[in-house]
């Protein structure tokens, strides 16, 4: 069982940047791939980004690349989202999610291949 929580959202500008944290329970947070979604309002749910149990293998959503880079630490049991030049069409609320494997692997990209989710920090970026 794993229990996630985000932190970090808020409201800016277009333009600036925010870095979202999520902190994981237990002891075996290195054997779970990590991912990043939205949703905004009316939407579905849609990836962000993914990286692998080590944090060697990363995958993003076209829209992010480039802004947005995602990252772990083991040690501390914690994900991260920076997020640089964000826009408007960037707010949404964020879930971070995390997906047991038993071995390494891409992180998946799809909401049902994930075992647990956060409750989610909203990201509102005004024009």
């Amino acid at each position: 069982q794993v229990q996630l929580a985000e932190s970090g959202g808020g409201l800016v500008q277009a333009g600036d940047s925010l870095r979202l944290s999520c902190a994981a329970s237990g002891r075996t947070f290195s054997t779970y791939g990590m991912g990043w979604f939205r949703q905004a309002p009316g939407k579905e749910r849609e990836f962000v980004a993914g990286i692998s149990r080590s944090g060697h293998i990363t995958l993003y959503v076209d829209s992010v690349k480039g802004r947005f880079t995602i990252s772990r630490d083991n040690a501390k049991n914690t994900v991260y989202l920076q997020m640089n030049s964000l826009n408007p069409e960037d707010t949404a609320v964020y879930y971070c999610a995390a997906h047991y494997t038993r071995q390494p692997m891409s992180p998946p990209s799809r909401p049902y291949e994930y075992d647990y989710w956060g409750q989610g920090t909203q990201v509102t970026v005004s024009s």
